[in-house]
């Protein structure tokens, strides 16, 4: 499997603000999740496969620093797998892996040049209406 982009974050300050900009700048719709500072970026009706992104407050960034730009997500086949890889290669495990109830699991890391980097295991049916 290659590991695409599978999702896309753009950390804000202000949520309301955020999303009133992207949708006026490029018709975005927003769908509110259960956590608060947190809008999932709809996607049209399309069969074409695109990365899901999201408009989440900076408060949910794993660094200690602002961040200022996107945080990307690529799916992988074996989170754990992928953690010791990326120990391996050098780079820093910021949050271990993590359950995010019924989507699956989550690993962030940096990698050697200091970005901030996801790897996504998703569960069997989620990852199944992605490949279709």
């Amino acid at each position: 499997m290659f590991n695409k982009l599978t999702h896309f974050a753009i950390y804000v300050e202000d949520i309301d603000r955020a999303s009133t900009f992207y949708n006026e700048v490029f018709n975005w719709k927003f769908n509110q999740s259960d956590q608060p500072d947190f809008l999932q970026i709809t996607e049209p009706d399309t069969t074409e496969e695109k990365p899901i992104g999201a408009l989440q407050h900076r408060k949910y960034s794993v660094a200690s620093e602002k961040v200022i730009g996107l945080e990307c997500t690529f799916t992988v086949e074996d989170i754990e797998a992928v953690v010791r890889k990326i120990k391996d290669a050098g780079g820093e495990i910021l949050m271990p892996k993590t359950d995010i109830p019924k989507v699956g699991w989550i690993t962030k890391f940096k990698d050697t040049e200091e970005n901030i980097v996801c790897a996504m295991q998703y569960l069997d049916h989620i990852q199944a209406t992605m490949n279709s």
